[in-house]
C-alpha cells in the first residue's frame, strides 16, 4: 500500500490525467480495450492517473463495473504509473467505493462531489471526514459544483484526518483559493481541477497550483506533455501558441453542450485511433459537424 504521505509527494509534481472509460458497442465495460488505453497513455509521463474519475464517467458505472475498472488499471499500470480511483455520491456510498478501491490495489481516492443535495460546511466536512476515517490510503478531495469547502473548514478536517493529503480545485474562486494556500500551506497537495485545466495553468501556477490533471491527455498526450513543460518553464510563446491553435478553439467546441466535457475527450480518442465507445446517458456524444472541427484541430497539432 502506498502510504498517504507518499501519495502526497507523487502528486505534488507533474501532471495527471483521467483515462476515459471504455464501453463496447452494446454499451458494456469493456476490459481489454481499457488495458490497451493505460498502456497506451502510461508511458508519456503523467505523475498518475485518475480511474473512474469524472472523464471516465464515475458517475455512471455500476458498482460492479466500478470494481472492475479499477482492477484493469491497478493490474495494467502496475510497476508503471500511480492508480488513484475516483469515489463519490452519498456518504455511505463513497465509502463503500473508497474501501472498494484500495480493495483492488488503488494507491489513493479522488472523493468527487456528494451527491444533488446541498449541504452546510459542517455536513460536507462530516462527509469528508467519514470517508476518509474508512480507508487507509490517501484521500483528495474535489472542491466542485455543491461540495464546496472553506479554508477553515479543510484546515479543522486536516487536523482529524491525517490521510486526507490533496485538494483539487473545480470551482475557480480565485479569492478562496488563495485563503486555503495561505492558511493551509504544504500540508495539502494542490491540484489545478477545473475542465480544460490548461486554459487556467499559468495562473494557477501563479497562485502556487503548479499541479493539474489534463483531460486531453487522453487523446493529444504528447501536446498535453509539451503544454505542462511549457507552463512549468514560463515558456510563455509556447503556451500562447497552444492556447491559440488548439485549446481556446477546442473551448468554442466542448462549451456548446452541457457534458461535452467528457464527450468531446471521448471523440477526440476516436479521432486517434483509440476508440473508447460512446458516452453513456445522460451526456450525449459530439455531432458529425463538431467532430470533423475537432478533427481539423488535431490534425493541426502534428503526430502524437
Amino acid at each position: 500500500m502506498t502510504h498517504p504521505q507518499d501519495l502526497k509527494a507523487i502528486i505534488s509534481q507533474g501532471l495527471l490525467s483521467f483515462p476515459v472509460t471504455d464501453f463496447d458497442r452494446n454499451g458494456d465495460f469493456d476490459p481489454r480495450g481499457y488495458a490497451q488505453r493505460l498502456e497506451w497513455l502510461a508511458p508519456y509521463g503523467a505523475s498518475a492517473l485518475f480511474a473512474a474519475g469524472g472523464t471516465g464517467e464515475f458517475f455512471s458505472l455500476a458498482p460492479q463495473e466500478y470494481s472492475e475498472v479499477i482492477r484493469t488499471a491497478v493490474q495494467s499500470c502496475a510497476g508503471k504509473v500511480p492508480i488513484l480511483a475516483g469515489a463519490g455520491g452519498t456518504t455511505r456510498t463513497a465509502i463503500a467505493y473508497a474501501q472498494e478501491a484500495q480493495r483492488q490495489g488503488a494507491q489513493g481516492v479522488l472523493l468527487l462531489p456528494h451527491y444533488l443535495t446541498e449541504a452546510p460546511q459542517q455536513g460536507i466536512a462530516n462527509h469528508v471526514e467519514q470517508v476518509c476515517k474508512a480507508v487507509d490510503i490517501g484521500v483528495i478531495v474535489y472542491n466542485r459544483a455543491q461540495s464546496r469547502l472553506g479554508a477553515d473548514t479543510l484546515a479543522a478536517l486536516a487536523g482529524r484526518c491525517p490521510n486526507l493529503v490533496g485538494f483539487k480545485d473545480g470551482v475557480g474562486d480565485i479569492e478562496a483559493m488563495v485563503r486555503i494556500r495561505r492558511k493551509l500551506g504544504d500540508r495539502f497537495a494542490y491540484l489545478g481541477g477545473l475542465p480544460t485545466a490548461e486554459v487556467y495553468a499559468s495562473a494557477y501556477k501563479a497562485l502556487g497550483v503548479p499541479v493539474y490533471s489534463s483531460a486531453v491527455f487522453n487523446f493529444v498526450p504528447r501536446t498535453a506533455m509539451t503544454f505542462y513543460r511549457a507552463v512549468a518553464a514560463d515558456d510563455s510563446a509556447t503556451v500562447n501558441r497552444l492556447l491559440d491553435d488548439f485549446f481556446l478553439p477546442y473551448l468554442e467546441i466542448r462549451n456548446r453542450v452541457p457534458g461535452y466535457a467528457v464527450s468531446i475527450v471521448k471523440a477526440g480518442a476516436r479521432l486517434v485511433g483509440h476508440d473508447a465507445g460512446p458516452v453513456r446517458a445522460p451526456l450525449t456524444d459530439l455531432t458529425p459537424d463538431e467532430t470533423d472541427r475537432l478533427a481539423a484541430l488535431i490534425g493541426k497539432l502534428g503526430p502524437q
